[in-house]
């Protein structure tokens, strides 16, 4: 019988593995479509970042990727799932968040609004974390409350 035991606990985890549920990597072409289908007048700079300013804001503007702010933000995937949210404002240094974060929060100025398309290599990347599924394009609207 304990022979067995080390076949079961294999077969086991590679049936619950394999089981797991796949997401194929969204690419240009999803975010194309998103910024097409939502009447977007979006940017896109050298890195693949897309985003749009829809209110300018008069402050200043983070200056490096180690600047802090605090952003009032909520993050959804193309389909419009809702996946993290903050309303208030989160605090954080720019070097800390993801790659997409880093480069389109310095695109802002306080009390700026806008949206970040931001493609999976900018995101959590092909392995995703968390809720977020790897190779998924995450969608942020966006407030710069203040560059701390």
């Amino acid at each position: 019988m304990k022979s067995y035991i080390p076949l079961f606990l294999s077969i086991f985890l590679f049936v619950s593995c394999s089981s797991k549920e796949t997401f194929e990597a969204q690419t240009e072409a999803d975010i194309i479509a998103y910024v097409k289908a939502n009447n977007l007048n979006a940017k896109k700079t050298n890195s693949g970042l897309y985003y749009v300013i829809n209110k300018e804001g008069s402050g200043k503007r983070p200056q490096s990727s180690r600047s802090n702010v605090t952003v009032a933000y909520k993050g959804y995937f193309l389909d419009g799932k809702v996946f993290d949210e903050n309303a208030a404002g989160y605090k954080t240094d720019l070097n800390r968040v993801i790659l997409g974060w880093t480069e389109g929060i310095q695109l802002f100025r306080e009390g700026g609004e806008g949206v970040l398309i931001v493609p999976y290599q900018l995101g959590y990347g092909a392995n995703g974390r968390g809720s977020v599924p790897g190779g998924a394009v995450l969608v942020f609207d966006i407030k710069l409350i203040s560059v701390n």
